[in-house]
């Protein structure tokens, strides 16, 4: 996929002029809070349950060696082929050779935000094979040929309309009406069906790996997953090697926090825990499975002062409470990851050169935080990318002094509370008749996009200083 984070603010634009999608994402930032906090008060003692995981996360993390170890053996024991891929394109090689040894040429794949991380599809499509996404947000989008806009929900940005004609164009079903979302599902079912039977390869993802058992953990909701893990005589599952977790019961305690943050449900309608190829006996299952594990800069992040951000568990919450999501939508981010999480992760994946607009993307409200299931400060790592962006001067020079001229007035309170007693009144005579401002000097940022409120006639210390008399009057 190719990167376009540095043109974030251009992006972000360009989405703003899209009323349409505006108005979902509008529906979704106001919906699906509602639906996590129900979903969370029938949990019981979720903090309790959320630190209990944050503890395991990062055991897991500080013995991730010993784990990928233990995980490899039972993986193996168990019958499937293991590999270890340094980066994307090594675990594109991988699965494409895969693919090539059984001759294959037809793959169908479940959601996968690894694959998206690598271009797996446009690799294996270059080299001659015919990949379908089966889950619906993305086979929808495969169809538009476009990208995810949300890492849970990635055709959030399509309207039942443009659903509606963009399967009228593609499938070659004759007329009818497809008046229905349910007449659309049954649709796309339909066609999916046949690719389902005539795949030799099925490629999944992991929610969880599991190294007391060497098992792969996969919640779905249309159970899709479970299709490509099944009828295809060969399986592969990608994921990364954060994903390691020590027991099962661990996956379960994480289970309870990933559906209810993600889609506010207690439980997601399909949960599926894979062992290894088919044995004697078993009425279907594959007969080859392999799991490759990828790096692509974990290990770095390993040792850095990033580390935190391995224990997510790519639920979408922040996402969903992040206004600056709610306003531009997951295409304005330029890359896999978008909202806070992605503003963390793009720029250590690929680099904070290309992408250092992302951690500006912020207003600082700290929602991502309070709404993590796996309790990352994400407030304090899009920080401290601020900092090692103005360290690099990555940053325009005019906005670093601007910045470096702020904070020393800042420091100097009688100065401060000079130009502000100064600006401010000025500001309200100004604006006083049309309320806000279109053009201000400095401020094109702003005003190039909305108007900017002219101020009260007092700054807050001088109101702040009448309200404490006001007492002893």
């Amino acid at each position: 996929m190719e990167q376009r984070s540095n043109t974030f603010l251009d992006n972000a634009s360009e989405a703003l002029k899209n009323t349409g999608q505006a108005k979902r994402r509008d529906s979704m930032a106001r919906l699906t809070p509602l639906l996590r906090s129900a979903a969370i008060e029938d949990a019981g003692d979720f903090e309790s349950l959320r630190q209990q995981m944050k503890q395991v996360r990062q055991h897991s993390l500080d013995n991730l060696a010993h784990y990928l170890t233990q995980f490899e053996q039972e993986a193996v024991h168990n019958g499937n082929r293991m590999h270890f891929a340094r980066d994307a394109e090594e675990l594109n090689s991988i699965v494409l050779d895969i693919c090539q040894q059984h001759d294959a040429r037809r793959v169908v794949k479940g959601k996968s935000m690894v694959t998206e991380e690598t271009g797996l599809n446009s690799f294996l499509q270059r080299a001659g094979l015919d990949v379908m996404e089966t889950d619906l947000g993305e086979y929808i989008i495969q169809q538009a040929v476009e990208t995810p806009s949300h890492i849970v929900t990635p055709a959030l940005h399509k309207s039942a309309e443009e659903v509606r004609e963009l399967f009228k164009d593609k499938h070659d079903l004759g007329p009818r009406a497809l008046e229905d979302t349910t007449d659309m599902v049954a649709e796309a079912r339909q066609v999916l069906r046949e690719h389902f039977l005539k795949a030799e390869v099925g490629i999944i993802g992991a929610n969880a790996l599991i190294a007391e058992n060497g098992y792969s953990m996969l919640v779905t909701n249309e159970g899709n997953g479970d299709l490509c893990a099944n009828l295809p005589k060969t399986l592969i599952v990608c994921t990364t090697i954060d994903r390691i977790l020590p027991r099962a019961e661990d996956a379960t305690a994480m289970l309870r926090l990933l559906a209810r943050s993600a889609t506010g449900q207690s439980q997601t309608a399909y949960t599926s825990f894979y062992s290894g190829p088919s044995r004697d006996g078993d009425v279907d299952g594959p007969q080859e499975t392999h799991i490759v594990l990828l790096d692509n800069a974990r290990s770095e992040m390993l040792t850095g002062d990033y580390r935190e951000m391995l224990e997510c568990i790519r639920c979408g919450a922040c996402l969903n409470h992040c206004p600056i999501f709610a306003s531009v939508g997951g295409h304005a981010y330029g890359w896999v990851y978008p909202g806070p999480m992605g503003s963390v992760l793009t720029p250590l994946l690929t680099s904070l050169e290309q992408s250092n607009a992302l951690p500006n993307a912020c207003t600082s409200c700290g929602r991502c935080a309070e709404v993590c299931p796996a309790d990352i400060p994400l407030p304090d790592l899009l920080r401290d990318l601020r900092h090692e962006e103005t360290l690099e001067k990555l940053s325009p020079s005019r906005w670093r002094l601007g910045l470096k001229l702020h904070a020393w007035v800042s420091q100097q309170p009688w100065l401060y509370r000079a130009l502000t007693a100064t600006i401010i009144p000025l500001l309200h005579l100004m604006g006083r008749r049309r309320g806000s401002f279109t053009r201000l000097p400095f401020a094109s940022g702003w005003t190039n996009e909305r108007n900017f409120p002219a101020p009260q006639k007092k700054t807050f210390m001088q109101l702040y200083k009448a309200g404490m008399k006001k007492p002893n009057e």
